[in-house]
């Protein structure tokens, strides 16, 4: 093979150069040469300047081209430098080796022969396997693209069409210098696009994966649709935006209603603010209207940055709709005092009773009025936590409305002693308890023989209505639960109350125990607790723990809905925990009492939080009460006289007023504590075992058995 005469000119070019620049600096430091040769390395660098700001391709072979004439110059300029020959003859070699080096690179000579080769002497021909016809590639028609649709073209088919899909066109978002949407369709008609994915589409464009998302394309008029198209929003800058700088909605859409928010398949709808009452609400729904929201506060405080504390956030569920309200300060730790107008019962007998967190009114009842029946009451909660306080406005309501009120509890207290002066009769011990309640029981028999004067005849209670002869009774029973277990009389409380639920109310006689359990096992019966849920509105304050009050609130709902928590004390989370302990110092102490606070259940199961409102025992509370008492009637008093169930309910047991009375021959001691009543026990061994003569003797021989 020959070779080219521009190689061999050039070669011989290097080799004759060598020794000048090896040589001149040396003995003739001021020679015109060396002039020439440093202009020659002058002109190749303003040749690399140009070369590195053109716009063309090619930059670095012209480059190259001119590295001999720098490089010569530079040998030249280290030659004069040093003295004489250098160390080791240093100028001789560094011109052998720029000569070498030219030699071999070629750079004039490949530059020449870039675009025009000599021709060279052809071998002779030999047989080649056929090549493989390349498939053809889809020619795509001309169809007046835009310029962004041209480069997003060859972008794809560099990339090799991938899945075999077309860019039909390619729309800049507004005001974004990178992000896109190109609407995709398959090369083949009615073929549906497969295997194309995310990282395919962000590949050709240099993006990252998770910049790109992929849509359907409906049917528009014009324009084809369905599984043959397809679009793809590539948006670089507006992810980094987002992750950087989100707006509200779509801070919501990334930590709250992902999969792993707060509140998956939530969307935001929109947020308020009240700045008189220091409030922001979050107003959000279920982007799926058949779906339920999962709700857990913590993660949605920390997906919108707010402080994670139970005495400031809460939650109200509406079917596929909540709200959660943020306060600046608990809401909850506000006193609302009790007022007449307050607790005065309107024409269906609803009165004002507390307030939620967003300052709504909440009504409780005097009586039902769409069941046209008196109304039950169950309160619970431990002690300290406003069960006096709700039955004082409570007790108030219902004198207002001319109602007859009882109240017993197990031990007396200064607020119950306060209430007894307002009210028909108060008693403190679990025999009191017995005789008000079976003096109520006796007062359904006894309204269900009682004429009404209009036609002389019986008739169920109607409340509200001006024939009826007698007054609705509230029988309130504080302590239930302790009561229920008294060794004494803790069988007839819980007996008697179980049938005052049942029969009571059409009668006019509503039962209203209170304790801290409304579970069977502590004195609620099944059927008791659910005659109480069906006929009154629960209210459930501090049971001593946040799952002890929700248990205690889903106990008395008949659907298990989200149950609002009532801490101990509400606090603000001031500063940060780790800063105090990597400080040593205390945590702050300004808690405020939840005392008042209860969840109560309305009539559709749903549980809500409020405050209730306060009546100071401190002050007259005649301002509440009205300044007539209610009793019953005198024809009631006589028939409970002739039952013997009227009178001082605190004298000592009468003779088989509870247990039969004892045989000539039991003991004097056996027989003075069952006439005594106070401390006895219940065994066998002590009660003397009932002679049989009878089947009426056998039945109350059944009932006098404990736990029967």
């Amino acid at each position: 093979m020959s070779t080219p005469r521009s190689v061999v000119l050039e070669r011989l070019a290097y080799t004759l150069a060598a020794p000048v620049l090896a040589v001149a600096p040396n003995l003739y430091a001021d020679s015109p040469v060396n002039q020439v040769i440093k202009l020659a390395g002058a002109a190749g660098i303003g040749g690399w300047i140009l070369a590195s700001k053109a716009e063309k391709t090619g930059a670095g072979r012209k480059i190259l081209r001119w590295s001999p004439l720098v490089l010569a110059a530079a040998i030249d300029v280290t030659a004069g430098q040093t003295t004489g020959w250098g160390p080791y003859w240093l100028d001789g070699l560094l011109a052998a080796a720029w000569a070498a080096a030219g030699c071999t690179v070629l750079p004039f000579a490949r530059h020449a022969r870039r675009r025009h080769r000599p021709a060279l002497a052809a071998p002779a021909p030999q047989l080649q396997p056929a090549e493989a016809v390349a498939e053809p590639a889809v020619v795509q028609p001309d169809d007046g693209a835009d310029h962004l649709t041209r480069d997003a073209r060859m972008l794809w088919e560099k990339a090799g069409m991938p899945a075999r899909t077309h860019i039909v066109k390619a729309t800049r978002h507004p005001g974004m210098r990178h992000d896109m949407t190109i609407l995709l369709r398959a090369s083949e008609p009615g073929r549906p696009i497969t295997g194309l994915s995310e990282a395919t589409v962000a590949a050709p464009f240099g993006v990252d994966a998770g910049d790109v998302v992929l849509a359907n394309v409906a049917v528009q008029p014009g324009r084809q649709g369905g599984p043959g198209w397809l679009e793809a929003r590539i948006t670089p800058d507006a992810n980094l935006r987002r992750r950087t700088k989100p707006t509200l909605q779509e801070r919501w859409t990334d930590k709250v209603g992902s999969s792993k928010g707060g509140a998956p398949g939530s969307a935001l709808v929109h947020r308020t603010r009240d700045d008189v009452r220091g409030v922001s609400f979050y107003r959000a729904k279920m982007s799926d209207p058949t779906a339920s929201p999962r709700i857990d506060l913590a993660k949605v405080c920390r997906g919108l940055g707010l402080p994670e504390d139970d005495s400031c956030v809460f939650v109200l569920i509406d079917g596929a709709e909540f709200l959660i309200s943020a306060f600046d300060k608990p809401p909850l730790s506000a006193i609302f005092p009790a007022t007449r107008e307050l607790l005065t019962p309107d024409a269906k007998g609803m009165y004002v009773c507390g307030f939620t967190i967003t300052g709504q009114p909440v009504k409780n009842m005097v009586y039902q009025h769409d069941k046209n029946a008196a109304t039950h009451g169950l309160i619970l909660g431990v002690s300290r936590s406003g069960k006096t306080q709700f039955f004082a406005i409570s007790m108030a309501a219902q004198s207002l409305d001319s109602q007859v009120v009882w109240l017993s509890t197990v031990r007396k207290d200064e607020k119950t002693s306060t209430l007894g002066q307002y009210i028909d009769r108060q008693g403190s011990n679990a025999l009191w308890m017995a005789r008000s309640l079976r003096a109520a029981k006796a007062l359904c028999e006894i309204r269900a023989e009682m004429p009404w004067p209009h036609d002389g005849k019986p008739h169920d209670y109607k409340p509200g209505d001006p024939r009826c002869p007698y007054r609705q009774l509230n029988v309130y029973a504080d302590e239930f639960m302790t009561a229920a277990q008294d060794t004494d009389f803790g069988e007839f409380i819980q007996k008697d109350g179980d049938d005052l639920t049942v029969t009571g109310l059409k009668y006019g006689i509503g039962f209203n125990p209170a304790g801290q359990s409304p579970f069977a096992h502590n004195g609620f019966s099944t059927e008791m607790k659910d005659n109480l849920r069906q006929n009154s509105r629960p209210t459930i304050f501090n049971m001593g723990s946040p799952g002890a009050t929700r248990k205690a609130a889903e106990g008395t709902m008949e659907n298990a809905y989200d149950v609002p928590t009532i801490p101990a004390r509400y606090s603000r989370s001031e500063g940060s925990a780790i800063d105090r302990a990597m400080k040593g110092e205390a945590d702050p102490e300004n808690g405020v009492s939840t005392g008042g606070v209860a969840v109560i259940v309305l009539d559709n199961g749903r549980a809500i939080l409020m405050r209730s409102l306060y009546a100071d025992f401190d002050t007259d509370l005649s301002t509440l009460f009205p300044e007539e008492i209610q009793h019953l009637t005198d024809y009631e008093i006589q028939e409970l006289e002739k039952r013997g169930l009227w009178g001082d309910w605190n004298r000592a047991p009468d003779p088989g007023e509870f247990w039969p009375e004892p045989q000539e021959d039991d003991g004097e001691e056996d027989g003075s504590r069952r006439r005594g009543g106070k401390g006895g026990s219940k065994s066998s061994s002590s009660r003397s075992e009932p002679q049989v003569r009878s089947p009426r003797e056998a039945l109350e021989a059944i009932k006098s058995l404990n736990n029967a």
